[in-house]
This record gives C-alpha cells, sequence and structure tokens, in this order.
C-alpha cells in the first residue's frame, strides 16, 4: 500500500515513515516539496502519487507562533486542508486518510470533568485551536458526504528524541544536557512547569495513526494520549535526576504563553477499544532517548 505523508519531514512524520510497513511517499513532485497552501501543486502532486491511504500531518503546529501569525495558521491548517480534499477528491480518491488535529481543540477542562473525552464541546483558545478545529469540521463534513474514508485523530502532547527545542520538554532536556557536558552554568531557564500536561512518547503516536488507518472508523475521532497527567517540573526534576544534574530554575517571563491551560489530561478509551492501541514506552525510556539524543548532538 502506498501511502502518502503530508508533512513527512516533520518531528511525527519522520518516525511514521519507519513504523507502517506500508510503502510512504512525501507530498512531493519529482523530488522537490510541495507547499500544501500551493493548491495547483498540489493537485498534481497527488495525481502523480496515485496514493491507497493518506496522512495529514502538516501543520503549523506551535502555539506561540499562532498568535503572531494567526493568518499563516489559518492557511496552513485549514487551507491547507481544503486544498489536500480537493486535490483528492479530483484524483478520484476512495482510501481512507487521517487527519492529525489537536487535543488543545478542549481548551480549558476543569479537573473535575477529567479525563477529557471525545464528545467533550470543543473551545479552542488559540488561534492554532481554532484552525484545527475548523479543519476538523471540513473533514468531517467530507467522510459524510464525498467517497474516501476520513478518521480524525486528536494528539494531545507528544514528546521523544529529535523534537525542535522550542516545545518544552525538548528545551529542559537540551538545557539539562549542555550542563552536564559544561556547556553553560546550572541555571535552567523556564516558562511556567507548575502547568500538567497530558504526554505520550511520538513512537507510540506514530504507531496509534498506523491503527487508525487499518482499524479507525469513518468519521470517528480518536485522542492519541497516554491518560497520565504530569507536571513541567516533576518532568524537569526526572530529567535532572536522569542526567545526574543539578542546577538553578529560573523563570523566564518570554517564556510564558499567551493563554495557559493549567492542568490536562485525556482518556484514550476510545482509541483502545477500536484498535487495541495502549502506550507502550516507559516515560523514563523516554526521557533518557530525548537526553541522548541532546548528548549526540551536542558534542
Amino acid at each position: 500500500m502506498k501511502v502518502l505523508i503530508t508533512g513527512a519531514n516533520g518531528f511525527v512524520g519522520g518516525y511514521l515513515t519507519g513504523r507502517l510497513g506500508h510503502e510512504c511517499v512525501p507530498l512531493s513532485i519529482n523530488g522537490d516539496p510541495v507547499d500544501i497552501r500551493d493548491g495547483g501543486s498540489l493537485r498534481a502532486a497527488v495525481k502523480d502519487i496515485g496514493p491507497d491511504a493518506v496522512i495529514h500531518l502538516a501543520a503549523q503546529s506551535f502555539v506561540p507562533e499562532s498568535f503572531r501569525d494567526p493568518r499563516m495558521t489559518f492557511d496552513v491548517n485549514f487551507f491547507g486542508t481544503l486544498n489536500l480534499l480537493c486535490a483528492l477528491k479530483e484524483a478520484g480518491y476512495k482510501g481512507r486518510m487521517i487527519y492529525v488535529g489537536s487535543g488543545d481543540t478542549y481548551g480549558l477542562v476543569q479537573p473535575e470533568r477529567f479525563p477529557i473525552l471525545e464528545d467533550m464541546p470543543l473551545m479552542p483558545r488559540s488561534p492554532y485551536a481554532v484552525s484545527k478545529v475548523a479543519a476538523e469540521a471540513l473533514c468531517w463534513q467530507w467522510s459524510q458526504t464525498e467517497g474516501f474514508s476520513i478518521v480524525m485523530a486528536r494528539p494531545f502532547n507528544h514528546i521523544g528524541p529529535g523534537q525542535p527545542e522550542h516545545f518544552v520538554v525538548s528545551s529542559l532536556a537540551k538545557q539539562v544536557t549542555e550542563i552536564k557536558l559544561g556547556l553553560k552554568g546550572p541555571v535552567i531557564e523556564t516558562g511556567n512547569i507548575d502547568v500538567t500536561r497530558d504526554f505520550t512518547d511520538v513512537r507510540d503516536v506514530a504507531r496509534a495513526y498506523g491503527l487508525l488507518l487499518e482499524l479507525g472508523k469513518n468519521g470517528g475521532i480518536y485522542n492519541v494520549c497516554s491518560g497520565i497527567e504530569r507536571s513541567i517540573r516533576w518532568i524537569l526534576t526526572r530529567l535532572m535526576e536522569i542526567a545526574g544534574v543539578e542546577a538553578r530554575i529560573v523563570h523566564d517571563p518570554s517564556r510564558a504563553r499567551a493563554v495557559e491551560q493549567p492542568r490536562v489530561c485525556g482518556s484514550h478509551e476510545k482509541l483502545t477499544n477500536d484498535t487495541g492501541w495502549a502506550p507502550g514506552i516507559p516515560f523514563d525510556d523516554t526521557l533518557r532517548d530525548i537526553l541522548n539524543y541532546w548528548e549526540g548532538s551536542l558534542l
């Protein structure tokens, strides 16, 4: 089976390509990447590739950037998705598409309502989250009215080796590693580390997308999460313990989010029931792998 992966060169795409067990093809023409905002090139690429299945990862996924440039975020996340759907329809596509949304679309959920379920109302609090709500609604509509199947995933925070350093756990792991290697003094700069998040290893996330491609239900919406709430402070403490590092923690106001969810915890029960998926990689192993990645990159 030939699987077209948009965003194949991104953080998740690199892991997905090696784990599907199918021929994975990036969105390109003659080896040149295609911008999903370019409808003409996108239509030509889809026609040339002739995919049997599609996993749509391509997105502007950094929340602070969506506040700085909401129009670009919508151009990529919503109109890019519309371009892809139209290109598939024009090519006579009859397979399945996985649309990768975000657990951030739930917005502020009170802890007494945890864990977060798929049928909870969506209350997005950033341009990024709004763009994902809009694109997911578009995909649901197409799953009901067009000639191919679409399954929607809502991944919560995911982490792993190779994640860009502007994401919090990767940033903290890099700083811890720099201290360990003597590349900086024993000071770690952070934003608000007393918030909690539901983190999943990117390799488990990639496995979930593969299972949804095979077993997800058309029009189905699935949380992809660990079901475990962890604070950023606790994660930083574990990173320092694993690396054997002691450091002073300094709050950096520039790292604060314009809109912050104090606590997050989701449920993957629906995904587990329909596909058999469950998180498989121990959290400490994930943290060690991230630290090892940064050590290899910094040496």
